[in-house]
């Protein structure tokens, strides 16, 4: 039997494996379908403390990784599939290799960035192409920006990038927002932002060149298409967070997020850092500081247990 069970492994995953090992509690990381997490797939981090120039994502995560496993983590390939957190023993069920007993669980499966799903798009994430707007803005200063979407998401975004960006283009596909009415009132009244309504984004400019050049944007009313230069294109329409095999066990929101209390969450024994609970600020720091939260709970339920 392990005594935790980190299911994750980027930021949040990988932390909490750092602190756990530390305490020679073991830990076990499941590292998922996607090791490493969505920060493996930004090019420059420049907002992560500790470095001086810009680091890779990729670099950064690798590195977490090395540290966690040269403290002693393990590592396992694969994805949850069911569990069972109802006794003292969690129970953890994988896609590939039978399951694993465990004391404590922590869960740090992150949360998936939705996108249009155009090939276009798809080809640029992370050369222009991004579901964060205060990860990459600051790559944009001084240059013209679009962001799609129409909720509170989209409206702090394009507010923020406003600061940095010379222009920002805000393209919804309907001809009103469904953000709330303050935010709304201050997107409409940024002398820089110029919303483009009625419209979907048809193709994303230039996977050739591997960076964005342009958007090309079709009115839905009309079928007519137009070209808009741009830099960078921030995909605001939400986020999907990896609760899938979770939410029967422990308390989730009505978006699917795990409802924590000091990263505790309705199951005892069982926490979740990161992205998975954090609907809010989806910042790698954030993510670490919360795995570290996660850990140190873990190390304190099992020393109370005996």
């Amino acid at each position: 039997m392990e005594n935790v069970v980190i299911v994750g492994s980027g930021p949040a995953g990988l932390t909490a494996a750092i602190y756990c090992a530390r305490a020679n509690l073991n830990p076990m990381v499941i590292e998922g379908q996607q090791p490493g997490g969505q920060l493996t797939q930004t090019t420059d981090v420049e907002n992560y403390p500790g470095f001086e120039d810009a680091i890779n994502g990729y670099d950064l995560v690798m590195a977490m990784r090395k540290q966690a496993e040269r403290m002693g983590t393990l590592f396992m390939m694969d994805q949850v599939s069911g569990c069972d957190f109802g006794g003292d023993v969690k129970r953890l069920s994988f896609a590939t290799n039978g399951e694993l007993l465990s004391r404590t669980v922590i869960i740090a499966t992150g949360a998936i960035a939705r996108y249009l799903g155009l090939p276009s798009e798809q080809a640029l994430i992370g050369h222009g192409v991004s579901g964060c707007a205060t990860c990459d803005g600051a790559f944009y200063r001084d240059q013209d920006v679009a962001v799609v979407g129409g909720g509170d998401t989209a409206m702090e975004d394009a507010l923020y990038l406003s600061r940095i960006a010379r222009t920002v283009t805000l393209i919804h596909r309907r001809r009103e927002f469904r953000a709330s009415k303050v935010m709304v009132e201050r997107v409409l009244a940024a002398p820089n932002i110029r919303v483009v309504w009625d419209s979907t984004v048809a193709e994303v400019l230039d996977p050739q060149k591997k960076e964005v050049t342009a958007v090309v944007v079709q009115n839905i009313k009309t079928g007519e298409r137009s070209e808009i230069p741009v830099s960078g294109l921030f995909i605001a329409i939400g986020h999907t967070p990896s609760t899938q095999p979770f939410r029967a066990a422990v308390t989730c929101d009505d978006a699917g997020y795990i409802v924590t209390q000091n990263t505790r969450t309705s199951a005892d024994g069982v926490f979740a850092a990161g992205d998975v609970q954090d609907p809010i600020y989806r910042q790698a720091v954030t993510a670490a500081g919360t795995g570290c939260m996660a850990a140190l709970e873990v190390e304190r339920y099992l020393a109370a247990k005996g």
